[in-house]
């Protein structure tokens, strides 16, 4: 009997060639791991040297890239978007609004100006402050915008600060917990690098009753403040930004109130301060069982002065506005996989878009139009 054979050779023979196969397979992964191994050896003997090549060249990208660039129109920045309640991936309520070549930031929380410097925004372009009370999650970021702006930019004229009744205790405070820290910055750059005229604060204060008031008119920009419910903290209010046919609402905190509905009235983008009382109450119970009553009494309280997402959302829907952006989170969200249930019945209140907000959202509003572009730098 004859046995025919192809060009592979016989059973024996590709039994043979597997092996070997097998064989070098090994040997190549042997040789490759032997590689990274040496690798690492390598990059852990000059790991000095390494790591100031590779800082040197990101140090070389960040600092010629340039300020993150905005189209033409009104544009939103959300710079921080969290509360009191710690959450490392939010910092205090901090938003910026820019009107062509002008840049207002309202509230600046904790945190806020770190973000804007992460998302590339050239702070030195500011303009002015903001502020829709004196809560100290909205405040006490103020001294490091302020630092940079002056830093940066070498201004020759402090920055300007606007609010409601009161704004001036809080500048003259601001101004002098940071007066030494000026002193030793001009010191030691000089007042050619950080002059001495543009360090510091300025008050703006202006009375807010009960009727809205326009607090800045400017270059096409309208800035309205109006009057919200966050008893006992007297004033308190939000602002309305109008710019070239586009407009913008930033309720700062409130109950839900008739005064933020007729505000927002055909507004572009409504931003809202929002509250999950199911989820506070959750966080609540945890707060007691743990055994910290103190902090869940607070935790408690905090559900009569601030809207809740169905709240937010039932404005939005009377005021026709075109998208509701929720913001000043509370309880801290962890992840966008919980946020369905921090939004529960909202989006069933609300015929438009409804945007959890997230720091270095950016909004862009173009002049004349009914577009609302969304992108997102951190």
């Amino acid at each position: 009997m004859v046995f025919f054979h192809n060009r592979a050779g016989g059973p024996a023979q590709r039994k043979h060639a597997s092996r070997l196969g097998a064989k070098m397979k090994r040997w190549i992964g042997f040789g490759f791991v032997g590689v990274l191994i040496l690798a690492a050896m390598l990059t852990f003997i000059f790991q000095r040297e390494v790591g100031e090549r590779i800082f040197e060249r990101v140090a070389i990208e960040r600092a010629t890239q340039g300020p993150i660039e905005l189209d033409d129109g009104l544009n939103l920045i959300l710079c921080g978007t969290g509360s009191p309640l710690p959450n490392p991936d939010r910092a205090g309520p901090c938003n910026v609004v820019v009107a062509g070549d002008q840049a207002y930031v309202v509230d600046m929380g904790e945190g806020g100006a770190r973000n804007l410097n992460l998302m590339g925004f050239d702070i030195q372009s500011v303009d002015g402050l903001f502020i829709t009370h004196y809560h100290s999650d909205h405040i006490d970021g103020i001294g490091p915008l302020a630092l940079l702006r002056w830093t940066q930019g070498t201004h020759t004229t402090p920055l300007q600060v606007y609010g409601p009744q009161g704004l001036g205790r809080v500048v003259n405070g601001f101004n002098q917990v940071y007066g030494l820290d000026h002193q030793y910055r001009v010191a030691h750059h000089t007042d050619a690098i950080v002059p001495a005229s543009g360090r510091g604060l300025v008050s703006n204060p202006f009375v807010i009753r009960d009727e809205p008031v326009v607090v800045l008119e400017r270059d096409g920009l309208t800035i309205t403040a109006f009057r919200v419910v966050h008893h006992p903290v007297e004033p308190a209010i939000g602002y309305r930004f109008d710019y070239r046919g586009r407009s913008i609402v930033i309720s700062g905190d409130t109950a839900r109130a008739s005064r933020v509905e007729e505000m927002s009235a055909g507004a572009d983008i409504l931003v809202h301060d929002a509250l999950q009382p199911e989820l506070v109450a959750a966080l609540t119970a945890g707060l007691e069982a743990g055994g910290n009553p103190n902090v869940a009494t607070i935790t408690r309280d905090i559900l009569d002065y601030h809207a809740s997402p169905e709240d937010a959302a039932t404005t939005a829907q009377a005021a026709g506005v075109d998208m509701l952006v929720l913001s000043h989170l509370v309880p801290p969200i962890p992840s966008a996989f919980f946020y369905p249930a921090f939004l529960g019945d909202a989006p069933d209140m609300f015929d438009g878009e409804i945007v959890v907000g997230e720091d270095g959202m950016i909004f862009n509003l173009p002049p004349e139009s009914e577009a609302i572009e969304q992108s997102k730098v951190l």
